[in-house]
Order: structure tokens, then C-alpha cells, then sequence
């Protein structure tokens, strides 16, 4: 899984450690819901249920395959 510097950096925060990579890649595959910012980045979502059937929330770079981000969406709706 290729992953951007601001992505290593960001995982190590208290709310994120237990993101699996294992999660980020089904949300690639398996998306619910996959949205492209102005930018060119991706935004895709999935729910998690081995974290309580939360949704994770991955952001792409715009090559469809770095990941930039990964978090927890409190607000989506599913």
C-alpha cells in the first residue's frame, strides 16, 4: 500500500492507531460511497464492522492509489 508522509504522520495520532491497513483496503475495494474533492483527491467510505460498524473515511491522492488520510467519519450517514 503506497502512503504519503502527512498519511505515517497522521496515523500515529491516539484516534487513529487502531485503523488496521487491512480496513483501508477494503474501502478501496468496497466502497460505499466514493466522492472526488476539487482538487483531485478521492474520498471513499465503508463501514467497519470489526470497529463497531463505524465508517471509515480514506482519502486517495489523485493517482487513484496513494493514501493521504484515513479516519473515522463521525458524521457520515451511511
Amino acid at each position: 500500500m503506497k502512503t504519503t508522509r502527512y498519511f505515517e504522520f497522521r496515523r500515529r495520532l491516539p484516534d487513529r492507531v487502531e485503523i488496521q491497513n487491512e480496513w483501508i483496503e477494503q474501502v478501496i475495494r468496497f466502497p460505499v460511497k466514493t466522492q472526488t474533492q476539487t482538487d483531485g483527491r478521492i474520498r471513499m467510505w465503508a463501514r467497519i464492522d470489526q470497529a463497531q460498524g463505524r465508517y471509515l473515511r480514506v482519502v486517495l491522492l489523485d493517482d487513484g492509489e496513494t493514501v493521504h488520510n484515513a479516519f473515522f467519519d463521525r458524521n457520515f450517514l451511511g
